[in-house]
This record gives structure tokens, C-alpha cells and sequence, in this order.
């Protein structure tokens, strides 16, 4: 017998379902969410959850509901067969209790596009009009402006039924909203909302300025079907004209063939060139997909196994500002905590003053955060402004020791002029110099440094030679500290005492100066003194190095303070001489290359070795100069960018052929 839901749980559930309508339009008509996703899925999770046990709540509650009502702006009509959601699950258990239930374990793992859904519909294969979701039952009309959209085709090609709805999702690619927001007036905060703002347009002249793209991926009313597998199907929208996301599906036996997809994907995705949130898995027969059938809002044949939140709304609290090495001031945010997929955001960078006046942010106003590349947290937009924010003011000294700060002619970033005694900039030296790619002392990090710069043991590189040797008896006596962890220390510094010319050149801290420079400088000069001895000209002449980077490099070789430190470190280490390694190599020697994708026998620190190892330049962005993309499993950008500049594209298999 069914469960009857007291007062409190029709309250909460009431009260959930006024929210969710409420979030539903701002989402769907107005373009403009006011929640981030993750609050919107708890949400949308516990009424469901309240549904399952009380199914007396679900007749007119979420469990029936797909998008929004459609817009009075719009014409309507009524879908002729209806636009229905996905079901979404977010772990590889649930994924596994809808797996269990299949009747077909074949399945075709799609992305799932975070755009706006359309559907097309196609008479003696010519469009004749174009829907929104809308409700799901009624859609808005939009087919002014599909017509605008060079991905959707007026006609089909080759043969196709005489009726077919084939629907897709209308999106932005992430180069066309960076380009949309630096000329437009208005300011979108990510590229969905672009998209969606962009398509949902009255005057379709709008829509057609804006750089708008779409992909295919199911169909609606049809009236023969010759495909019998979705992979067949994307097969058919390409044959008549539409693009799919087929270089990114994947075919799928077992959950572990799912969750294994969904982590290379989700390591990948910000090397695919527009936004996705999540995977779109699907009963690969269509024979199977119709017996299945569907609930009242989803079908039964697929889910979408979304991805944590990338983005989240929350309070701007404070602007503090952080000072690094080079003494570049950097503001920082400091949040009302958010979860963002998965990961409590509490911090993210505003980058310089310039960002803040374009972003109009103020401290106290409502804010977009993106965790950048699933990483570094960003704000990304004002979601809202507070009527008692108030702007923020760029400090005119450093906010560590005092120094003058500086906006040098034609940059962006403002400096703190005092780098011999500034604690900040010592302080983020010395941690660039003990880190992995530079001497890479375990055991001294950057609690460490903060700690020993305090006491004043360690000054600059050089005395972290001399540690235990000063220091080490009073450092046995320390909490934290032992006899054992001592001696563990002291190994890791002996171990650092001879280093390759390359981790040197990076370590001592050169601007501009990365690990990619420094491997070029190394192989380039040889040794230091040369190094030290090159003249602006001779830099320039390598390929990789520009004059900004040559000027950087010469007036840190001719800095008197500079030069005494590093004098004083090369009295404690020895650099190795450098081993011949490099093999003749006719196919890579001398070549630019750069890897894209997941290869399956090297890891990219791996396959990079090899590359640099057969005289090859190995880069991280695509450019005209490249000479090779290696391309493995679900190549992004790179790849599309090779393609359009015309450059070899190897798969690994000609990458083996090339090192044997």
C-alpha cells in the first residue's frame, strides 16, 4: 500500500517544486540562470526522491515534468512526437542499476552537449520548421532562425525519409564566445547561455551575426526508418548534411567499458572545443530503444551520466591581493564556500585590475565561478549585483613589505619594485626552485620555505646547501622535525647537488623563462657561461624565442643581485654534463610537434621523452610553425586546429612506425 505524505513532506515538496519551476524558466525562456547546476540537481534529486515514496505527489510534480512552459514571445506548436528529457545519474553505481535492467548490454556512449535542444523537421527532405523543447509537448518556434545556422541544412542530401524530426543541440564553441563577449555589448556568462541567447532571438539577423553551431543526435516523428543501431543513425545525419559527435562516441559492453570512457573523457574535456556536461549512454538497437519505451518524461533506453558541476553562483566576500616571485600583484577572491564539482571553492583568481573593471565586479555582488580546465578556480561573470557592494581598490604599495607598485608601459600587470627584500617574492623564488621540475628537493615545500625564511635560515638558493649543515640540530628539536626526517632532508639536498643544465636554467627563476625555454636554451648553449654570455641577437635567432623573451633573458644575466646568487649556488651544485641521447631521426629530427589526446601506450610524459629524444621540439599549443600533431583518443582542439592549418596528423600507429 502506498505511503501517504503528511503536511511537512507536501510543504517540502511544494515549496521544491516552486523553486524548480522558478529556476526552469529563468533557465529555458529567460537564457539567464540564477542557480548553478549543482543546486539546481539536489534539488531536483530530493523531489524526485519524495515522488518515488509518496507517488500520490508525482501526478503533477517532477517526475512528469520536462523544461519550461514556452515563451509568449514565440509562435508554438505542439511536437508531434513529444521532446522528452534524459535521466540523469551522477556515479558508476547508479549507472549500474540502470545497466542491470537492460535488455541489450551493446551500448553508444555520446557527449552530452551543453547547448540548447532543437528539433528539425524535414518534408520530401526540405525544412520546414524548427522547435525549441519547450514543455516537451509544445515547442517554440524558431525556424527563422535555424535557417541561419550553417550546421542545419536547408535540404537533405542523398536519401532520406519522406518525414523526419531530426533533432540535435544548437551550441557555442568556446573561440566564438571568447570572440562574441570581447566585441558585444552584453556580456554572456558562458557559452549555453550564449547559445541559447543567441537562437531565441525575434529578429533572426541577430541570430545570424553570432557564431552559432549544431550537431544531430536523435530524431522524433519519422515516417520509415532504414537504420537499426544509433551508430547507424549518425551515420545517416551525416550522409544528409549534419554534423554528429562521432569522433567523441564510443561503442560500450559493460560499466567498466562506461566508467572507463567517462574518466578519459572527463581528463580530456577541456581539449574538446565547446562545452559538454556529461555523457549521453544509449541501448545501441533501436528495436530494443522501442520496446523499451519510456516513463512519462525520459525514456528508458538512456541516461546521462553527468560530470560534477563545473560552475557554481556564490558571494564575493573580499579582494585580497597575492604577491608572487616576480612580484606581479595578482587579486584573489575570497568566496562564501561552494562546492563545484565536488571540490569546496572558497578562492579564485581575478588575474589583474583590467579583468576586474571588465568583469564590473564588486565586493559583495553574487558571482559566476568556474573551476578553469576542472582546475583553477575563475569568476567568470556577475550573476547579480548587490545594491551595497562596493568597488575595489587597486593598492598603490605591495601589501607584503610596502614597496612602490608599478604599471609598466604597455602591460598589464602591476609589479611590487621591491625584489631584493620583498618576503613574498623570496618566498615564491625559493619555492619555484625546490619544485619538480626545477632541483626537486623532497621534503621542503612551501610550508618549509614560509618556515625557514621566517627564521631566516634560508635567504636565498644557496643556503638550502648549507641547511643542515647550520641548522640541523635545531631542526631535529622542532615539531615536525626529528632525527629521521633530518637525515631523510639532508639525502634529498645531496641528491639535488648535481642537476641537469636545463632544470637550472629553469630553477633560477628567468621571467618569462619556462620548462619548454629551458630545454631549448640548454640544447642550444651547452653550458651556462654561454648562456650568460649570449647577446639579444643570438637569442632571437632561435626559434622559440622572441625579443621580449631575449631582453628578459640578457638583463636577468646582467642583474648584479641577480649574478651573486647564482654565483653562490654554483659553489654547492655541479651541472651534469649533458648526454648524447638524441638519435638520427630524419622524420623527427628538428621537428615541432605536439601531442593531443590519450595515447594507449605512453604516457604523454613518456611519449614526450621519446619525441625530444629523436631531436624533436615538443610544444604545447598548436601553430602554423608546428610541424606534427600526434593525435590519440578524444583529441580536442589540437586537432581541429591542425586540421585547419594543414598539418600532418600522425595516430600513434605512425608514431611507432616513426621511432622504430
Amino acid at each position: 500500500m502506498a505511503k501517504t505524505a503528511d503536511l511537512f513532506i507536501r510543504a517540502e515538496h511544494s515549496d521544491l517544486m516552486k523553486k524548480l519551476n522558478a529556476w526552469d524558466i529563468a533557465y529555458h525562456q529567460n537564457d539567464a540562470p540564477i542557480v548553478d547546476d549543482a543546486t539546481y540537481d539536489d534539488a531536483k534529486s530530493r523531489v524526485l526522491e519524495i515522488e518515488n515514496e509518496y507517488p500520490e505527489l508525482a501526478k503533477d510534480g517532477f517526475s512528469t515534468h520536462v523544461g519550461a512552459a514556452v515563451s509568449t514571445k514565440f509562435k508554438s506548436y505542439p511536437h508531434t512526437v513529444p521532446m522528452l528529457s534524459i535521466s540523469d545519474v551522477f556515479n558508476e553505481n547508479e549507472v549500474r542499476d540502470w545497466f542491470d535492467k537492460l535488455q541489450s548490454k551493446d551500448l553508444f556512449v555520446e557527449l552530452k552537449v551543453d547547448g540548447l535542444s532543437f528539433s528539425a523537421r524535414y518534408e520530401n527532405g526540405v525544412f520546414v520548421r524548427g522547435l525549441t523543447r519547450g514543455s516537451g509537448i509544445q515547442g517554440e518556434d524558431i525556424t527563422a532562425n535555424l535557417l541561419t545556422i550553417p550546421d542545419i541544412p536547408k535540404k537533405l542530401n542523398g536519401e532520406y525519409p519522406d518525414v523526419i524530426e531530426v533533432r540535435g543541440e544548437v551550441y557555442m564553441a568556446r573561440n566564438d564566445f571568447i570572440a562574441l563577449n570581447e566585441t558585444s555589448d552584453k556580456k554572456f556568462a558562458n557559452p549555453r547561455n550564449a547559445a541559447a541567447g543567441s537562437l531565441r532571438q525575434l529578429n533572426p539577423a541577430i541570430t545570424a551575426s553570432r557564431k552559432l553551431s549544431a550537431f544531430g543526435y536523435t530524431y522524433g516523428d519519422l515516417s520509415e526508418r532504414t537504420w537499426n543501431t544509433q551508430s547507424e543513425y549518425f551515420d545517416k545525419l551525416e550522409s544528409w548534411g549534419f554534423k554528429t559527435t562521432r569522433q567523441w562516441a564510443h561503442i560500450a559492453k559493460s560499466v567498466a567499458d562506461v566508467q572507463e570512457i567517462y574518466n578519459d573523457v572527463m581528463l580530456h574535456r577541456d581539449e574538446i572545443p565547446f562545452d559538454i556536461d556529461g555523457l549521453v549512454i544509449k541501448v545501441n538497437s533501436v528495436a530494443i530503444q522501442e520496446k523499451m519505451g519510456a516513463r512519462a518524461n525520459s525514456p528508458r533506453w538512456e541516461i546521462a551520466y553527468k560530470f560534477p558541476a563545473a560552475r557554481g553562483i556564490t558571494k564575493l566576500n573580499d579582494i585580497t591581493i597575492q604577491v608572487g616571485r616576480t612580484g606581479v600583484l595578482t587579486p584573489v577572491a575570497e568566496l562564501e564556500p561552494i562546492n563545484i564539482g565536488g571540490v569546496v571553492v572558497s578562492r579564485a583568481t581575478l588575474h589583474n585590475a583590467d579583468e576586474i573593471a571588465r568583469l564590473g565586479v564588486k565586493i559583495g555582488d553574487k558571482v559566476i565561478v568556474q573551476r578553469a580546465g576542472d582546475v583553477i578556480p575563475q569568476i567568470v561573470a556577475v550573476a547579480e549585483q548587490v545594491e551595497n557592494a562596493h568597488d575595489f581598490i587597486f593598492p598603490t604599495t605591495c601589501p607584503v613589505c610596502g614597496g612602490a607598485v608599478v604599471q609598466e608601459s604597455g602591460a598589464v600587470a602591476r609589479r611590487c619594485v621591491n625584489s631584493l627584500s620583498c618576503p613574498a617574492q623570496i618566498r615564491g623564488e625559493l619555492e619555484h626552485f625546490v619544485s619538480r621540475h626545477a632541483f626537486d628537493i623532497e621534503g621542503i615545500g612551501a610550508r618549509q620555505i614560509e618556515l625557514f625564511t621566517g627564521l631566516g635560515w634560508i635567504k636565498q638558493p644557496a643556503d638550502i646547501f648549507t641547511l643542515i649543515e647550520k641548522h640541523g640540530e635545531e631542526l631535529k628539536r622542532m615539531d615536525g622535525f626529528g632525527v629521521k626526517s633530518v637525515s631523510n632532508l639532508q639525502k634529498s639536498i645531496d641528491n639535488a647537488r648535481s642537476v641537469e643544465l636545463n632544470r637550472l636554467i629553469y630553477a633560477i627563476g628567468i621571467p618569462d623563462v619556462g620548462e619548454v625555454t629551458a630545454k631549448i636554451l640548454a640544447r642550444e648553449f651547452k653550458s651556462l657561461d654561454a648562456l650568460r654570455g649570449a647577446s639579444i641577437e643570438r637569442l632571437i635567432e632561435i626559434d622559440g624565442i622572441g625579443e621580449v623573451m631575449a631582453n628578459e633573458i640578457v638583463s636577468f644575466f646582467k642583474d648584479e643581485h641577480s649574478m651573486h646568487a647564482l654565483d653562490n649556488l654554483l659553489q654547492h651544485i655541479n651541472i651534469k654534463k649533458p648526454e648524447n641521447k638524441v638519435i638520427e631521426n630524419n622524420l623527427l629530427n628538428g621537428k615541432k610537434v605536439v601531442l593531443t589526446g590519450t595515447l594507449s601506450k605512453y604516457t604523454r610524459d613518456e611519449a614526450k621523452a621519446i619525441l625530444e629524444q629523436h631531436g624533436a621540439r615538443v610544444s604545447g599549443s598548436v601553430s602554423v610553425k608546428t610541424d606534427i600533431v600526434i593525435a590519440g583518443a578524444a583529441a580536442g582542439s589540437k586537432l581541429s586546429d591542425a586540421q585547419k592549418f594543414g598539418i600532418t596528423i600522425w595516430d600513434e600507429n605512425d608514431f611507432d612506425n616513426a621511432i622504430k
